[in-house]
């Protein structure tokens, strides 16, 4: 019997924080899909666990706090906060950013669907501006007066 889509967003969420691949990567089914802000796409499971796999290179401390998750038939859709100190290099679209050292804290919401226990589809969200001021790439924004 297939597991529910809340025992596999939950095996899902506790693998990427072990940052134990293998158990993060046994969650998608071989066609899973994965989008992500600045046109970043994913197709199948090796491909999907590499973009994973890029943030705990570039954050070996990488967490998710998942504040929230509401789950509706096949679909989970998550609220929460990605954090983690940038020690690794982060490849982006942008290309390859070394190190920092800065601490990063960055909401996001992702829109996951499952078919027979298995993630098939991946829609992160998150501010890359907010994300690029935090590793300071960019000015970060003044308040208006």
């Amino acid at each position: 019997m297939a597991m529910s889509v809340r025992e596999a967003f939950e095996r899902g969420t506790d693998a990427f924080n072990a940052h134990d691949m293998d158990a993060f990567g046994a969650t998608f089914a071989d066609d899973v899909a994965q989008t992500a802000p600045g046109g970043m796409t994913s197709q199948g499971r090796d491909a999907c666990i590499a973009f994973y796999s890029i943030w705990i290179e570039a954050f070996p401390d990488a967490h998710v706090d998942v504040h929230d998750v509401v789950i509706t038939d096949d679909v989970a859709v998550e609220e929460g906060t990605f954090s983690g100190t940038h020690n690794g290099v982060f490849h982006s679209p942008m290309g390859d950013i070394p190190p920092s050292g800065k601490t990063v804290h960055a909401p996001y919401i992702q829109v996951l669907r499952y078919r027979d226990g298995k993630c098939v589809s991946a829609n992160l969200m998150f501010d890359r501006m907010d994300l690029l001021e935090q590793l300071g790439l960019l000015p970060a924004a003044t308040a208006a007066g």
